[in-house]
């Protein structure tokens, strides 16, 4: 048996549906934008391993860093402990972070990142004597798979198995071109309630649900409403964090920041699992106290781990460099110019661009299911083809490593265009 028969034996992969699943591309190598499998096969990673990955595959200075790294300190507790490169790691951050962030709490993923922030939002404000149960949230977010972070995720078939067992969220309509009054309206009506403890959003983009798109002076206003009503206001950047929307945050674009900010993904350039929440000074003092019970009890057990610590400062080192910012600039302009090229086509309804990100939405007579035919059958068209896409519904996005070439970038245009006369 190859690589791909063996896997179906024991391994329980994430959003599939094993019974109807193909067998899956057996990867064994990886570099830069390219990835090959068992039998040979090049496929083009045009959404860098699920956003992951801006820097390539097998990087060598990450994996120089985390090779120094192993061995010297692969791992130490840090309940009760510290190291230099989580030192250094917060130090770094601090120096790219908006000016009020200034705390630093380490865990594992996205989902754990946005689970901490929700946590120390409803703590912060049973600390204070003040109860606040609820969260506010957009439509059709998604910020995980823990029960905090999906409670939080508007994706229904993603969570609806749950319902009755989730924190209490109240959604709000996302503020595209058109939305916004009504946005502002329903979330000025919430927050005079006093039932909420944090507002949570996806900056400038929803990735999940399609890399739907709103505008930075729209955020400002729902993060000041929130401000001036005492509720928190989250950004998670699991996604749009460390270039992607062309600045090294979204919360770049904002003149209002946000109280808590959730990393992960691209922090340690795909190379190993690491998240951090970060937090004001304000939000940390509510839980520094006298009172041990006023303190966070949530910990993970490879928190702040030194070797993913050694890769995250590695990949900042990248992203900072003349090189990666032009690479940011140069893919944005690509996906400009296919924008224009495409946008009229007969297929297409609409597009839109920000940063290193690219979205097209194939006219349909029907909506189309996240996991629908359509989405299926594009999905198999492109990695047929050597390109690796992961279509969301009816809409194609490509989010590519900074470092794909202007060839490869090319043929993942072509394949696009190539799609849209098969569906």
């Amino acid at each position: 048996m190859n690589l791909s028969q063996r896997d179906k034996k024991h391994n329980w992969h994430p959003y599939t549906q094993h019974k109807t699943a193909q067998d899956f591309p057996a990867i064994v190598k990886g570099k830069d934008a390219l990835l090959w499998d068992e039998n040979g096969k090049e496929y083009i990673d045009a959404i860098a391993s699920w956003w992951v990955n801006p820097y390539g595959h097998s990087n060598k200075f990450i994996a120089d860093a985390i090779y120094e790294q192993l061995t010297t300190l692969e791992h130490v507790l840090f309940g009760g402990f510290t190291h230099n490169k989580a030192v250094e790691l917060s130090e770094k951050l601090m120096d790219i972070l908006p000016s009020n962030q200034n705390k630093i709490f380490y865990s594992d993923n996205g989902s754990t990142a946005v689970e901490v922030a929700i946590k120390v939002a409803l703590q912060y404000n049973y600390n204070k004597g003040i109860k606040k149960t609820k969260i506010i949230a957009f439509e059709n977010a998604f910020h995980g798979d823990t029960f905090g972070a999906m409670a939080a995720s508007g994706i229904s078939f993603f969570t609806e198995a749950f319902n009755g067992s989730l924190l209490e969220v109240v959604r709000i309509p996302v503020p595209t071109i058109g939305n916004e009054e009504k946005c502002f309206e329903i979330l000025k009506n919430l927050v005079t309630t006093n039932d909420f403890a944090a507002f949570i959003f996806e900056p400038l983009i929803l990735g999940a649900a399609g890399m739907v798109m709103y505008q930075p002076e729209i955020l400002d206003k729902l993060i000041a409403i929130c401000q001036q009503n005492n509720v928190f206001t989250i950004a998670d950047e699991v996604m749009t964090g460390f270039g992607k929307t062309g600045k090294t945050f979204a919360s770049d674009y904002l003149v209002e920041k946000p109280d808590m900010m959730c990393l992960s993904k691209a922090l340690t350039g795909g190379t190993i699992p690491m998240a951090i929440t970060t937090f004001t000074q304000e939000i940390f003092d509510g839980f520094y106290d006298d009172d041990t019970n006023k303190a966070l009890f949530h910990g993970h057990t490879f928190t702040a781990n030194p070797t993913g610590c050694a890769a995250a400062l590695a990949s900042l080192k990248l992203l900072q460099t003349d090189e990666m910012q032009n690479n940011i600039q140069r893919i944005n302009k690509h996906h400009l110019a296919f924008e224009n090229k495409i946008k009229n086509h007969p297929k297409v309804k609409t597009t839109r661009v920000l940063g290193v990100i690219f979205a097209l939405e194939i006219k349909t007579e029907t909506n189309e299911s996240y996991y629908g035919n359509l989405r299926n059958k594009l999905y198999k068209f492109f990695i047929e083809n050597g390109v690796i896409l992961r279509p969301v519904g009816n809409i194609i996005y490509v989010l590519p490593p900074y470092i794909i070439k202007d060839d490869q970038l090319q043929k993942v245009y072509q394949t696009i265009e190539n799609a849209l006369e098969i569906v």
